[in-house]
């Protein structure tokens, strides 16, 4: 593996990891860590697991290196353990018991390396009545309340793909509980531990400040009816001319001042803090985005302090002049992929490598890892 050429890989470098393959959440920390400069051994199982996406284009394996072991051969579970006892971190997205009864979970684990904190990635946690049931992102942030919030009144939920469970209520909470327990196993006297991040559980979470605004009698307990959940009609999208959408979010006054002399609504628009007058203020808002294009309205707002921005497509965003100008976007092996976040000014991150390819790592792994058993056991190679 390469380094960048400030001579870092990023501010994980040495630290191994083990990721037992997986779909959606895991692969992501994984990533996540990887992109950071950890060392990431995947373990990948005969015949791969997944969505079906082509492991060429899989971006979250990005940074890894993988190896192939049967958990279920005879000297499968040995082979995992003996990369275990050599990593800092093991991730896994099991549903609970079934590394235990593969032989890789925990307690095994520890048994070999007792400064070894395990992540464990699920969307309902490790107990409960639901821990044994299947699930998906959609399941788990209706149950925490976080899909009621988002869509419009009298309207379904909107589903805002899996972003807000998989990857923000589990892959991240993962990510900082592991490091957390990582700094505690490195203490004078510290030692490993299980770490259960449960989509539930952070997904939740994300929602403090909303709850607090609950109790306080400042969020409604409907969504499309708050400040920040699309009701407001200063923080929300519009129409423009060419049926594209341009983003607004001016909640300052000086701000929202500057918006409403640019988008020409005037003094006899109705006061925005009147919210018997919400339903008037957005139809008067709606009305003159839709006189322009997009292109038109964001060469209006360009370079002010009104809160306001084009709603850019997957494909449009890595050329707006920002992103572009701070590299957000970058292109690797030739994919366009979002660059490792955040950023360090004395251990840059970078994309190092494409994604991992099913076993193609293994020989170097072995050697790397000191784990002769290793060789014999991942014999795969990509086709």
């Amino acid at each position: 593996m390469t380094t960048t050429e400030h001579g870092s890989q990023g501010p994980l470098e040495g630290v191994r990891v083990l990721e037992l393959a997986g779909i959606g959440p895991g692969p992501f920390a994984a990533m996540l860590l990887a992109d950071l400069g950890a060392d990431v051994v995947r373990v990948d199982r005969p015949g791969g697991a997944g969505l079906g996406i082509d492991p060429a284009y899989d971006l979250t394996n990005r940074n890894k290196r993988s190896v192939v072991v049967d958990l279920k051969a005879e000297d499968g579970p040995g082979t995992v353990l003996g990369l275990a006892e050599r990593a800092d971190i093991l991730i896994e997205g099991y549903r609970p018991g079934v590394a235990e009864r593969l032989g890789v979970g925990p307690d095994a684990a520890l048994a070999r390396n007792p400064r070894l904190v395990y992540g464990r990635m699920t969307g309902w946690g490790q107990d409960g009545p639901l821990a044994e049931r299947a699930g998906h992102d959609i399941a788990y942030i209706a149950l925490t309340g976080t899909l009621s919030m988002i869509g419009r009144p009298g309207e379904p939920p909107t589903v805002p793909a899996n972003l807000v469970g998989d990857y923000a209520g589990g892959s991240l909470y993962l990510v900082v509980g592991v490091l957390a327990a990582l700094q505690h196993a490195r203490l004078p006297g510290g030692r490993g531990q299980v770490v259960d991040a449960a989509i539930v559980d952070g997904a939740a979470h994300l929602a403090t400040m909303i709850h607090a605004m609950l109790a306080a009698g400042g969020w409604q307990d409907r969504r499309g009816s708050n400040l920040l959940d699309g009701g407001c009609p200063f923080y929300g999208t519009y129409e423009t001319a060419d049926g594209q959408y341009m983003a607004v979010g001016p909640l300052e006054q000086r701000f929202y001042d500057e918006f409403g002399a640019l988008l020409g609504i005037g003094e006899e628009a109705p006061d925005r803090w009147d919210t018997t007058r919400w339903d008037e203020l957005r139809a008067r808002v709606a009305e003159r985005f839709r006189t322009r294009t997009r292109a038109e309205w964001t060469e209006v707002f360009e370079g002010t302090d009104a809160c306001v921005a084009p709603v850019l497509s997957l494909r449009e965003a890595p050329a707006h002049p920002h992103l572009a100008a701070r590299a957000t976007f970058v292109e690797h092996g030739g994919l366009t992929q979002p660059a490792p976040a955040p950023r360090f000014s004395a251990t840059p991150a970078s994309v190092r490598g494409g994604p991992a390819r099913p076993g193609a790592d293994t020989e170097a792994v072995a050697a790397d890892w000191a784990v002769p058993g290793l060789a014999r056991n991942g014999d795969a190679r990509p086709e």
